[in-house]
């Protein structure tokens, strides 16, 4: 199964210690079925000081949910809506296909 999110959607999470937040997808990890959303799923990374004397850090990143636990917003509606595919003709050449996203709340395609 394909991830039908792509990148800089704006996505709200449905599950989990961030539901209800939204945010934009910064990383998508298909393999896993994984995506990276900004201010959402905040972790920190302990670094140990290399020289003495120096201090430590604390490195804080967006770590990654899963694909299941956020549903599109639609830029055009601005609801959250799950995404159809459309094929159609290309306009430049009929024999091939095009697939487009669509909202399936207002029928718009996003892209």
């Amino acid at each position: 199964m394909t991830i039908k999110i792509k990148l800089n959607d704006k996505v709200k999470v449905t599950s989990g210690k961030d539901k209800g937040k939204t945010g934009k997808v910064i990383q998508i990890m298909p393999e896993d079925n994984k995506v990276v959303v900004e201010g959402v799923n905040i972790m920190y990374k302990h670094i140990k000081s290399r020289q003495r004397g120096e201090k430590g850090q604390r490195v804080q990143f967006n770590g990654p949910i899963n694909a299941s636990n956020v549903v599109v917003i639609c830029p055009k509606c601005n609801k959250e809506s799950r995404l159809g595919v459309k094929v159609s003709e290309s306009p430049s050449d009929p024999k091939k296909t095009q697939k487009a996203r669509f909202c399936k709340k207002c029928n718009e395609v996003i892209d």
